[in-house]
């Protein structure tokens, strides 16, 4: 029987906090067992495959349980925390005493059962319904079921493990008619990795507790057997070749998990170098007069307060280039086979990050002044190393500028991000003898990389965008004459 207590306690169930991601790890806990919270208060710190993100508690109460320590990653609908709305102090976990096992009668099989809910779909942002289904526990020797019973439990295949009956041991029972096959036990994360990997759960080892199907079970069945290896043709002279294989030295080595912002962000590369074939040309150009106009516009009462370098130019003059060979400005649709022509541009800005790269866009950049792209970027920035930047942020980039030059580096071949048809590298702007007025000066100069689609963007197409990117920082007053 439920008690009150029980009855006033709520589970704050882990959200899909980034357009169908399907595990996140708790990185901090600001509440612990016997806290009062209040609705909208923020309990932890989660880490999805994008970004870490604080979850605020839904309702009011005392917290009575946190499910996970710090660093488990869990999954999406997954009970997190406990909390008594009813305001009662943090209860010890009982222990359900065992229900005395008795047989079925005929007369007690026939009588009606109550039908149990079925599970209610998950709603983003706080998993399952409050009134789930729960699984029945797979302990001692099953009772005898009637015929009846067995449609019954047939229904509830995807919430439990079928009943075994001594009847269906039997010649009878064995036949195809009669057999039940039980659902695999997995989750819906778990399921959507075997589809992807084309694993028959029904295959499937399970490892978990109940028979739980997990994570490593999918990906043990999805390694194909090894073959056996052939016997080795003796001769009067055998030689024995040792392939080789990799050391590793425990004592001086540290293992760093793969997981969140830095997974994705390897999936994606993985993906795009593979997918797009990449074409590669560079043009190295003289920006002593961008450097002049950066340090002018830094006096200017507009940008009074905000972020003005020579990254903002570089931003507004690969703006301009778009606008002037709008084609750049796209992605290829491989299911339909199509090619998408994009109308607005939300320009990427590659941002690295304790946590791995990650690649926010400034929405509708197109449209903005030079003041409000300078303080797009300045919040951009901020917030990229605050590792505070939204999933929201980092959906629907078009076009992407990396800045290697920060680093002192000259350039770069870069990876384009996934449904981007173009990126720019910015190189190191170093004081270099150039051929300025026919004589031999030292100039402001740098190195610019572009990085292209060639399904989308030929040689021409992407070498007019480098060009002009190039020829309004060599005389930035062609962001006048062609904007």
């Amino acid at each position: 029987m439920t008690t009150m207590t029980e009855a006033s306690v709520r589970e704050f169930k882990m959200p899909d906090v980034g357009e169908g991601l399907t595990e996140a790890e708790i990185l901090k806990w600001y509440v612990k067992a016997g806290d009062t919270v209040t609705d909208g208060q923020v309990v932890c710190e989660v880490e999805t495959a994008k970004a870490a993100v604080e979850l605020p508690i839904p309702y009011d109460g005392v917290v009575r349980e946190l499910r996970f320590p710090e660093g488990t990653t869990v999954d999406v609908g997954t009970a997190i925390i406990a909390v008594d709305v009813a305001g009662g102090a943090p209860a010890a976990p009982e222990t359900p005493a065992e229900a005395p096992v008795a047989s079925v009668a005929p007369e007690a099989s026939a009588a009606p059962e109550k039908k149990p809910e079925g599970r209610q779909p998950v709603l983003v942002g706080y998993g399952v319904a409050a009134s789930s289904t729960k699984r029945r526990p797979r302990k001692g020797p099953e009772v005898p079921v009637q015929q009846a019973s067995v449609a019954i439990q047939t229904e509830l295949n995807g919430h439990g493990p079928a009943a075994t009956s001594p009847a269906a041991t039997s010649p009878a029972a064995a036949s195809p008619a009669a057999t039940v096959q039980p659902r695999p036990l997995a989750k819906p994360p778990v399921r959507k990795l075997a589809k992807d990997l084309g694993v028959d759960l029904t295959t499937v080892i399970p490892s978990g507790p109940d028979g739980i199907i997990t994570r490593e079970d999918v990906h043990a069945a999805a390694i194909p057997a090894e073959a056996p290896a052939p016997e080795p043709v003796v001769t009067q002279a055998p030689v024995t070749a040792l392939a080789p294989t990799a050391s590793y030295d425990a004592a001086r080595e540290t293992r760093v998990p793969v997981k969140g912002v830095r997974k994705a962000t390897a999936a994606a590369m993985v993906g795009s170098a593979f997918t797009a074939p990449h074409v590669t040309e560079f043009v190295t150009v003289d920006v002593t007069r961008t450097l002049k106009l950066v340090e002018e516009l830094k006096q200017d009462k507009d940008l009074q307060g905000l972020r003005v370098n020579p990254l903002l130019l570089i931003a507004k003059a690969l703006l301009v280039a778009i606008k002037r060979n709008p084609d750049i400005n796209a992605s290829w649709d491989e299911a339909n086979q199509e090619i998408v022509l994009k109308h607005y541009v939300n320009l990427g800005i590659a941002a690295a990050t304790p946590r791995g790269l990650i690649v926010p866009n400034i929405k509708d950049a197109h449209t903005k002044t030079l003041p409000q792209l300078a303080e797009s970027l300045g919040e951009l920035v901020a917030t990229a190393k605050e590792g505070r930047t939204s999933p929201a942020a980092m959906q629907g980039g078009t076009v992407t500028i990396t800045n290697v030059g920060v680093f002192g580096v000259d350039t770069g071949t870069p990876i384009l991000p996934p449904g981007e048809a173009a990126i720019l590298a910015v190189g190191a702007i170093k004081l270099q003898p150039w051929v300025h007025k026919g004589k031999v000066k030292p100039r402001q100069v740098t190195t610019l990389a572009l990085s292209f689609d060639h399904r989308l963007v030929d040689g021409e197409l992407g070498s007019k965008v480098l060009a002009d990117v190039a020829a309004i920082l060599e005389q930035p007053k062609k962001l006048i004459t062609w904007a």
